[in-house]
């Protein structure tokens, strides 16, 4: 057991260094829509931000550093209304209290608006968000829907009181659905909605992203548990369903079973460590759901593990009624496995390659499964139909049987041997 956790450590432990020191926030170009909306404005730098699908592009006034000339986007994805925020927090960390937010909001009629908001403690708790004035200087504000693409963008020309840094400037943006006039309702409260923050430098465009360890540890919990919870486990049980036939493994059958789960049960225990701390760390949401099914998850399967040493010999009487207990629990954790996996992964919200490679996980098992349950029935009932061979001549008359004697006896009054399996 301990050689597997051991070697599930070499193997993965170079791959999720690379996850964990990989770039918090990369500059990635706009979209070339965007690109050419941005020069339109004459706005020449552009980048699609970390989170919820929004690109922001900018251009410093070479008079005044402190005039800066933003555009914001984001697809409207056929919604109906939608408001789209941007705004600067002079506090040392970008958060969305103590932003001053420019909010633009595309009403159910199709009309569009922006106006100026100081995001307070009162808006974190639910409280009405009005119009109000800010310290930033705005002009020539206006949020336009550009039907060619589909987008929404929030244009403006903000000054930039001293206190602000434009080599380090916390900035916040934000989508949210609904709004009462210009009143915008409260915005989604997933993961990617609370991440909306980071710190820029508009000289260059680097940014560092706030939280962007814990980001990056959300990414290795997800990649464990899909590798060991929903990968070796399910490949374990195939080994062990399988047998004897048709995946003829004889005594190597048990070892790769036993392998398989204990390789998928260390990767996943890690995972769901990671799973715990982050959050305990997180003060801005709670997956309340995913974490049942989580501890759910964890504690049956390390009750399944330990029936490597706690199972019944075979010959108890009982011996069968926990077979049917283990194989039932192994079959009902799997499912538990692949929907909370799920689950993380709409939490989560990453790229779409995410739930593809794992769809494509499960249909392969799928493939797999089906071809060997039809190979095997088949087997089965080919073997029934098989006529039975005829015995041989037996024994002359009057002839003694071979091995009679003591040795005969001997051997009739020996029990079975049990294959290990």
């Amino acid at each position: 057991m301990a050689s597997d956790a051991v070697t599930a450590f070499i193997v993965f432990t170079p791959f999720l260094f690379l996850i964990l020191n990989s770039s918090a926030a990369h500059y990635i170009p706009c979209s070339e829509s965007l690109v050419e909306i941005a020069q339109g404005k004459n706005i020449w730098h552009c980048k699609k931000l970390t989170t919820l699908g929004v690109e922001f592009g900018w251009e410093v006034s070479k008079h005044d550093e402190r005039q800066i000339d933003i555009l914001v986007s984001t697809r409207l994805n056929n919604a109906e209304m939608m408001w789209l925020a941007w705004g600067v927090n002079p506090q040392v960390r970008p958060q969305m209290v103590g932003t001053r937010a420019i909010i633009g909001i595309r009403q159910l009629n199709g009309s569009v608006g922006a106006k100026t908001y100081n995001i307070t403690a009162d808006t974190k708790l639910g409280c009405r968000l009005q119009p109000s004035e800010i310290d930033v200087h705005v002009k020539n504000m206006s949020l336009d829907y550009v039907a060619s693409f589909d987008y929404l963008t929030l244009h403006a020309t903000i000054v930039l009181p001293s206190i602000y840094n434009i080599s380090r400037l916390n900035h916040v943006w934000q989508v949210g659905y609904g709004a009462q006039g210009a009143e915008p309702a409260m915005h989604p409260t997933a993961l990617q909605n609370v991440d909306s923050t980071e710190t820029i430098d508009l000289k260059n465009g680097s940014a560092q992203h706030v939280g962007g360890f814990e980001s990056r540890l959300r990414k290795v919990h997800g990649v464990l548990n899909i590798i060991g919870w929903g990968t070796f486990l399910p490949a374990g049980v195939i080994i062990a369903r399988y047998f004897p036939y048709p995946l003829e493994l004889g005594a190597y059958r048990y070892h790769l079973h036993v392998a398989c789960q204990i390789i998928g049960y260390n990767l996943g225990v890690v995972g769901w460590s990671i799973g715990l701390w982050l959050g305990q760390a997180s003060k801005d949401y709670k997956f309340k759901v995913h974490r049942t099914f989580s501890i759910f998850i964890f504690t049956f399967t390390t009750l399944q593990v330990l029936a490597l040493r706690w199972k019944p010999h075979k010959t108890d009487d009982y011996r069968k009624y926990w077979n049917m207990y283990h194989h039932f629990l192994g079959y009902a954790l799997l499912a538990v496995i692949s929907l909370n996996i799920f689950h993380g992964i709409d939490i989560l919200k990453p790229d779409h390659s995410w739930k593809r490679a794992y769809v494509g996980i499960l249909g392969v098992f799928g493939v797999i499964v089906t071809a060997l349950e039809i190979f095997t029935w088949a087997k089965y009932l080919t073997k029934d139909k098989e006529p039975k061979t005829s015995p041989g001549p037996g024994p002359r008359p009057g002839n003694p049987k071979p091995g009679s004697g003591r040795a005969a006896a001997a051997a009739e009054t020996q029990p079975p041997v049990e294959s290990q399996a």
